[in-house]
């Protein structure tokens, strides 16, 4: 061997040498199944059962830091300080804008990643800085009590799904190699309430029902990769949702075939021995869960039972390998056994948190979640030549409660009195009083100013303490869930005072996380808008809406119904008489529902074929014109009207597209519905079937709307 070769060989033993030493797990070119086996083959057994845990331990010989699964972004980075604060989410869900939620969900994991760099630079591995959320939340808000309703996107499984998957794509990122974060969809399934028993509930529904609105979100959220999946804690059918073999193993894993890793609820399986009763202790809930499919325990029970399990002989040591690989993969999709500087995100700092654009998509989101919900003599938008004097009224006008919801960062709000006061700058006269509290229907404030103000803005209704989560929400009479659509009784006699004692025009803003009686509200103001729980820029939104910077362009992602009357029992899961798909009474306001400052006008710029097989996409493009003289969005609403076939909703959401049209001016819109999304469930033979016969196209700005209708055929 010459000389030089030799040498050349001998220089090279140290790199190979070194090559060699490094392990598989840690090799950034390798496959991530790979990577998965081999750290899986120098775990031990203890130190595989450590990691099942939301709260799993470290295993220094590998470089395994402790990590902390639990982390929430329900409209922002939660519960770990300083984040922008986006509206609720069924505020986000009235945008009926999908785009600009992805936006939103792009802002949220920037800001999760710079303060998980942050935080984790300093050697602190907190709860709520991670980078695995459990949220969106695409339950449907089927029942107006559930206090929780306010995280969704609303009843409907069309809107819920777009803007969920929207969610997600946003919160992962679309970097080839790694996760920008983790998404959960949650809480699998069939989970509304009531909030006071949903640790022992047993939600009792047909197949049809199952499919068609419960799971329809589910299935699309999967088959658009979300890494995760929470299992609720309730029952479905009698089966507790986390150790179910029919939602978790037939469903999810064998006919979905979904790859991310399954996580529980928080204490939902010790829910299933100690409420549940439908197994014996926790050793046995261990091994039905592993077997079912879960991988991951917002609890301890796992990390404490499975060891007893194995040796009992009710799992073995490859169920563990295979809910262990899970959530392995999800870690290594987010980089965490990689050098950082592999990661695109990785830089992400301080200036990446709650900065000046992130502040400015926060009050374009709250301007496009409002609804104005009354402008009869459209005395909106104020003229702040007409108007110089303006009282801000109402116990939320400055409550940092109605403004962040549940589920919050923190950080600088602009309250609605601040908002309203930079509006309208410093030659004009604003003054503020609480007016009313929460329970006294006879004592006000603010009255005599408000006679001598041109324009009184009464801020009102609801806040997170009055709906929410089980034990959150302290001050709901029905455990989180509300027991009625009222207002507080004092809000509404404090409005019914300022009506009485003067004739200035009185506008009406109304927080609330729901469906609630506007009713009350309407006959002493001259306008009303619903504010949502509006997020940070609540105060400049609403300002900027009022004073007609932007024209008001929410849709209720709901239906206001006019009493609980109208609905089924809480209890009762079945869709018959609920949400506008099956319920045809009187209403508030029907799902959809949203006023403007100008009027638009459709026109029909194509025609639909005679037929439709399975294969096709009805398409149809029409002309939306604004009639008015300010610049608008509208939201386009296509709905189908199906066969008249037993339990065929009565009409159903299936394309929506907001677009902004300038005064005078036109746009064309195509509204496409392939002809796979008209199948509905078959329950004799469980299986999705196209229903030949005579269906509509509608059109319109709600579902109560027909601007536009075509009729066609399906074979």
């Amino acid at each position: 061997m010459p000389m030089k070769l030799r040498y050349l060989l001998l220089l090279a033993l140290p790199f190979g040498a070194f090559a060699q030493s490094q392990p598989v797990y840690k090799d950034a070119n390798k496959a991530i199944d790979v990577r998965v086996k081999d750290l899986l083959t120098k775990l031990t057994l203890e130190e595989k059962i450590s990691l099942l845990g939301y709260n799993s331990k470290a295993v220094p010989r590998l470089g395994i830091p402790a990590y902390n699964w639990w982390n929430e972004a329900l409209h922002g980075v939660a519960r770990a300080g300083e984040a922008t604060i986006f509206p609720q989410a069924i505020g986000m869900a009235a945008t009926f804008n999908d785009d600009l939620l992805k936006q939103v969900s792009t802002v949220i994991s920037t800001e999760a990643r710079a303060k998980y760099n942050l935080s984790t630079g300093l050697g602190r591995r907190l709860q709520y800085m991670g980078l695995t959320f459990w949220t969106p939340n695409i339950n449907i808000f089927r029942d107006p009590r559930w206090g929780r309703g306010q995280e969704t996107y609303g009843e409907d499984p069309f809107l819920t799904s777009r803007m969920g998957r929207a969610f997600v794509t946003g919160l992962q990122g679309d970097d080839p190699h790694y996760l920008k974060a983790s998404a959960t969809a949650k809480h699998y399934a069939v989970h509304s309430g009531p909030e006071a028993g949903r640790h022992e509930f047993n939600a009792i529904i047909d197949e049809k029902d199952l499919r068609e609105t419960y799971l329809y979100s589910f299935k699309y959220l999967v088959d658009g990769g979300v890494e995760s999946v929470m299992c609720a804690y309730n029952r479905v059918n009698n089966e507790p949702c986390c150790t179910s073999n029919t939602l978790l193993r037939d469903i999810l894993l064998k006919e979905w075939q979904f790859k991310g890793h399954v996580v529980t609820d928080c204490g939902a399986l010790d829910d299933i021995y100690l409420r549940h009763k439908t197994t014996p202790d926790q050793v046995v809930v261990a091994a039905d869960a592993i077997k079912a499919g879960v991988d991951l325990d917002c609890s301890t029970l796992l990390q404490n039972d499975v060891m007893k399990a194995v040796q009992r002989g009710l799992l073995k040591k490859a169920d563990i390998d295979k809910a262990l690989s899970a959530t392995l993969r999800t870690q290594f999709k987010l980089g965490f056994y990689d050098d950082a500087k592999l990661n695109p995100y990785h830089a992400y700092g301080a200036d990446s948190v709650h900065n000046a654009q992130h502040i400015e998509l926060a009050r374009r989101v709250a301007q496009q979640s409002m609804v104005l919900l009354k402008n009869d003599k459209n005395i909106l938008p104020l003229s702040k030549q007409k108007y110089s004097s303006y009282m801000v009224v109402g116990p939320n006008a400055t409550s940092y409660d109605a403004l962040v919801g549940n589920y919050h960062g923190t950080g600088k709000v602009i309250n609605f009195v601040e908002g309203i006061t930079a509006a309208v700058g410093p030659a004009a006269r604003v003054e503020y009083d609480l007016g009313a509290d929460n329970r006294d229907t006879t004592h006000f404030g603010g009255i005599w100013a408000a006679g001598n103000a041109d324009v009184t803005i009464a801020v009102l209704g609801l806040s997170p303490v009055n709906e929410g989560e089980e034990g959150d929400a302290f001050l709901a009479a029905g455990g989180g869930d509300r027991l009625n659509l009222e207002l507080p009784a004092s809000h509404i006699a404090f409005l019914k005072k300022l009506r009485s004692d003067m004739k200035k025009l009185i506008i009406a803003v109304v927080t609330a996380g729901s469906d609630v009686n506007i009713d009350a509200v309407a006959q002493y103001a001259d306008a009303v808008i619903l504010a949502w729980y509006p997020g940070e820029q609540g105060g400049n939104a609403l300002a900027d809406i009022l004073f007609g910077d932007v024209s008001p362009s929410g849709h209720l992602p709901l239906t206001f119904y006019k009493s609980l009357s109208n609905v089924p029992d809480y209890k009762n899961y079945n869709m018959a008489g609920r949400t506008y798909r099956y319920y045809n009474g009187p209403v508030q306001y029907p799902f959809g529902f949203g006023l403007s400052y100008t009027k638009f006008e459709y026109a029909s710029k194509s025609e639909l074929k005679l037929g439709y097989t399975l294969k096709d996409t009805v398409s149809f493009t029409i002309a939306v014109k604004n009639t008015g003289n300010i610049n608008a969005d509208e939201v386009v609403q296509a709905y189908i009207q199906y066969p008249q076939v037993e339990r065929m909703p009565l009409k159903e959401l299936k394309a929506f597209k907001r677009v902004t049209v300038n005064k005078g001016g036109e746009t064309t819109v195509t509204i496409n519905v392939p002809v796979k999304e008209l199948q509905k469930w078959d329950l004799y033979h469980r299986e999705w079937k196209l229903y030949a016969g005579d269906y509509k196209l509608i059109l319109g700005s709600n579902s109560a709307d027909e601007k536009v209708v075509k009729e066609f055929k399906v074979k």
